[in-house]
């Protein structure tokens, strides 16, 4: 069973201990590609020094809502034209949290939309509390192709979102006895998904609590077939081609 590991931070200090050893593990137990997401500045080079490590490591850069005070818009469009960015992410809006002002993030959020068309790179979006103000500016923008990592949008957002062409990725969160995602889930046509793990975050039922690592996306995807009524082979194979043709990896 091929896996793509869409969506993880493995340069972040809960991974300092065993970063070389998981990853090997990674590798071993049938994942085949990971991509490592920056935040800010110093996370997004730390994902491009993992990917230029590892053949099938590769990186997003962006400055995340919670960063985005902190934007330099030629750093990232600098860094976009490595070899090894396949996209511009995770950006977008964070109205949860709100540790940066709101025309702040939307401003930095459009910025970060506009590089991306310009490198023609996919979107990695964060959407949290902002989906309304989110598919604004990515409709305004004629972003194409986007995804919207740990989806938390009901089914009519899910399906204003498919409208567009975009994509849904899911996490551990689908796993939680609380999650309301499940007639989404029914709802994502086979080529419109992802799996990821958001790790070291979002650890899925039954290692919540727990540190979270791309080894738990057997959960997530055991999860969605069980939801969906098929094998967990078909949907790990569904989330792996859907990623190739996304990040344009497509072999």
């Amino acid at each position: 069973m091929k896996i793509f590991e869409t969506h993880a931070h493995l340069d972040f200090p809960q991974f300092d201990k065993d970063r070389e050893q998981l990853i090997k593990k990674c590798f071993n137990s049938g994942i085949e590609y990971m991509i490592n997401i920056g935040v800010d500045e110093k996370t997004c080079n730390n994902s491009i020094k993992l990917a230029e490590k590892y053949d099938q490591i590769y990186a997003a850069v962006g400055f995340h809502p919670h960063d985005a005070t902190d934007f330099k818009a030629e750093f990232i469009r600098r860094k976009a034209q490595h070899s090894k960015v396949v996209a511009i992410g995770e950006i977008g809006l964070d109205y949860y949290r709100n540790l940066s002002p709101k025309d702040v993030q939307q401003k930095v959020f459009e910025e970060q939309i506009k590089i991306a068309l310009e490198s023609d790179l996919p979107i990695v979006v964060h959407d949290r509390d902002a989906h309304e103000d989110c598919y604004e500016i990515l409709s305004r923008n004629n972003a194409e192709k986007v995804v919207f990592h740990c989806f938390s949008g009901d089914e009519l957002f899910a399906q204003k979102v498919l409208e567009k062409g975009w994509l849904i990725s899911f996490t551990g969160t689908i796993t939680f006895k609380n999650s309301s995602l499940e007639n989404t889930i029914r709802l994502v046509p086979n080529d419109k998904f992802f799996v990821e793990t958001d790790s070291p975050y979002l650890s899925p039922h039954p290692q919540r609590g727990k540190r979270n690592s791309p080894l738990n996306l057997q959960y997530i995807i055991e999860k969605i077939s069980e939801i969906k009524g098929t094998t967990p082979k078909k949907i790990a194979e569904n989330s792996y081609l859907n990623a190739l043709n996304f990040f344009n990896l497509s072999k």
